[in-house]
């Protein structure tokens, strides 16, 4: 993956948060994955294809995902229901197309978000993708974003 196309995705992300749900959020690092596992229990995951083709994911503690479900929705969501995971995909969604739209050199177009809950579960990435992992940390907890492509 070219490191010119990760910060698309970290711009989008920031800009998702305080559009969204009025918040900042910090950057902590930037890390090359060496395994599909995801670091949280929640993943909000968009397939991109195009000149080049991958996915993002966008995966959240259980304390992140229920903190910005409930600023999304005026909601106070106690567990992962269906709330938690409509808004998990809308987010992945808002990221990839934010993203997408400074990428246009890319031609890629995005698909519906599917998100996967619980723990151990496996993000797919393309075989040559070497992906690379973007932490932050919210006012609710800690949250990244897995951006792998091919070209």
């Amino acid at each position: 993956m070219r490191a010119e196309h990760i910060n698309p995705f970290v711009v989008a992300t920031v800009n998702a948060f305080e559009t969204l749900v009025g918040c900042r959020v910090t950057r902590c690092g930037l890390e090359l994955k060496t395994d599909y596992a995801p670091t949280f229990d929640i993943s909000g995951i968009i397939e991109l294809r195009g000149s080049a083709t991958g996915v993002v994911a966008i995966s959240l503690s259980r304390d992140a995902a229920l903190g910005i479900t409930g600023a999304l929705l005026d909601l106070c969501p106690t567990e992962i229901d269906a709330e938690v995971v409509d808004a998990v995909g809308e987010l992945a969604n808002i990221i990839a197309g934010g993203a997408k739209s400074k990428l246009e050199v890319l031609e890629m177009s995005i698909s519906l978000p599917k998100v996967i809950c619980g723990q151990s579960h496996k993000i797919e990435f393309p075989a040559e993708a070497k992906p690379i992992s973007v932490p932050f940390d919210s006012p609710w907890g800690p949250f990244c974003i897995d951006v792998g492509l091919t070209y």
